[in-house]
């Protein structure tokens, strides 16, 4: 059953050992740093309840009304249906919000479809991976991504240092598996449960490692402490920083303190060849609604530069049309990869559609690796002004204001509360410190630059381009012996 926002509040109020700022955190639902995020996520919720919103935000099955996010993908639609769901969220909350479900469980779908690896290792791992599946569908739980660990001296291997630089299992017990060592998640302090797998790590030879474990967290799990980051909610007044004080998301570091993990959420456990396989993996599907974001934070790019100039009176010069355009075409260079991937998708190895992998890994890279770029291209739109202007404040006060509404009055339909709202949102989007948060963000979320290009270079068709240069050149059938995919298979180490 769908829950409602008040059970969702319900469900993470719970004396959780969290921390910021130096101070533990009495009242998660009411702190100033986590509120926004916790009520854009309740707000998630009560969308499927809603008239207006329910039939994008749910589906039926079995008589019971679920979650769209949850929905195991089998169909072209069921991915149409899940983007519409996404961009009903970015609609109401006015910002940009990732980690909010949709894109972890498409991760535990990435271990789905390696069933095969996982009964193997054991058949009880993959009963474990589906059992899961099942239960996000039915008990519609916030659940989050556990990836990154601390790592430490990463010229040197995992026990060749502190051991609990990486997560690692260092016991068993009749009930589960005793691990120790820390984890960076998003929204972690006020998430339902995580999927914690292995970061990208090096193994070397072994065919067991303590560090290559992967499971399902429940976050009131004892020996859990969240130690998070400073907030940008609360900072500075909402009227001059919309977007810090309605969609930061807050990142934590999740310490392990011999946590017990029971046996039946252990999805892989020592195997190597499963974490391995996870790692390579790990973002066929939630690389799509990663990077849908994207779109929308690119709207909000050509949104914001273009409101601009239109009330400064450019926007008919061509230079500044060139801008937009470049704009536009980063936007829609985004957009069709993503169609273009869900079009052509495939079946996966679990029976699941699959979006393309090689349009889906490019449009990923297109987005990330461009995003620097246009936000500085929207800096130059939106001009010196946006880093110059004064707070709120200063616009109502009574000695200060009427200068303000004079000089920033630009003409009798632009007057100086739409101008001073434009530029404090721009502040905002581009040059605050959750703009520069948000640059990072973006870059390492889903895996290092590099990772990203691996997975693409495992994913490209290869082949095709191969036999058309080998055709037209007239080259021998025996320079290539072997398809280049059998080789292919075996390189890379990471999605």
């Amino acid at each position: 059953m769908i829950r409602t926002g008040d059970e969702y509040r319900y469900s993470i109020n719970t004396g959780r050992d969290i921390w910021i700022d130096g101070e533990k955190v009495e009242d998660i639902l009411n702190h100033p740093v986590f509120k926004p995020a916790i009520d854009v996520r309740a707000r998630i919720y009560d969308m499927a309840h809603e008239d207006k919103t329910r039939s994008i935000m749910t589906y039926e099955a079995d008589g019971e009304t679920n979650s769209i996010a949850h929905k195991r993908p089998y169909s072209e639609q069921d991915w149409l249906d899940k983007r519409r769901a996404v961009e009903a969220v970015l609609d109401d909350v006015k910002g940009v919000v990732t980690r909010v479900g949709d894109a972890t469980i498409g991760e535990m779908w990435s271990l789905y479809d390696g069933r095969d690896v996982l009964n193997e290792v054991n058949p009880a791992y993959a009963d474990n991976i589906s059992r899961h599946l099942d239960d996000a569908v039915t008990a519609d739980l916030f659940q989050v991504s556990a990836n990154t660990d601390p790592k430490g001296d990463r010229s040197r291997p995992p026990h060749e240092q502190d051991p609990d630089m990486l997560l690692h299992a260092v016991a068993e017990t009749p009930r589960g598996i005793i691990v120790r060592g820390a984890k960076y998640e998003t929204a972690a302090a006020y998430a339902n449960r995580a999927f914690v797998k292995p970061t990208i790590a090096n193994w070397g030879n072994s065919e067991l490692s303590e560090y290559a474990l992967g499971f399902s967290l429940d976050m009131n799990t004892p020996g859990l402490k969240f130690i998070c980051r400073s907030g940008f909610a609360g900072r500075q007044k909402p009227e001059d920083y919309p977007l810090s004080n309605r969609v930061d998301e807050v990142d934590t570091l999740v310490v392990f303190d011999d946590v017990e993990i029971p046996w039946e959420d252990v999805f892989f456990y020592q195997h190597t060849k499963a974490a391995t396989y996870i790692r390579q993996t790990l973002h066929r599907y939630s690389a799509y609604p990663f990077v849908l974001r994207v779109i929308r934070l690119a709207d909000m790019l050509i949104g914001t530069a273009l409101w601009n100039v239109k009330q400064t009176g450019l926007d008919k010069v061509p230079a500044v049309q060139e801008k937009l355009a470049r704009l536009a075409c980063y936007r829609e260079g985004i957009h069709a990869h993503l169609t273009a991937a869900v079009k052509l998708g495939e079946t996966s190895p679990g029976g699941l559609y699959m979006p393309n992998q090689s349009l889906l890994y490019s449009g990923r890279i297109l987005a990330s690796s461009q995003l620097p770029e246009m936000m500085h291209l929207a800096r130059e739109l939106c001009g010196g002004q946006m880093v110059l202007t004064p707070d709120y404040a200063s616009f109502q006060h009574p000695e200060t204001g009427p200068w303000l509404n004079k000089f920033y009055s630009v003409n009798e339909n632009w007057v100086a509360e739409d101008r001073r709202r434009l530029l404090a949102y721009a502040r905002d989007l581009l040059n605050s410190d959750y703009a520069g948060h948000r640059v990072t963000f973006q870059l390492f979320a889903q895996s290092p630059p590099f990772a990203n290009s691996d997975a693409l270079y495992r994913s490209f068709d290869w082949n095709h381009s191969l036999d058309v240069v080998k055709e037209a050149a007239g080259l021998s059938d025996n320079i290539l012996p072997e398809r280049y995919a059998k080789d292919l298979a075996l390189s890379g180490a990471g999605a």
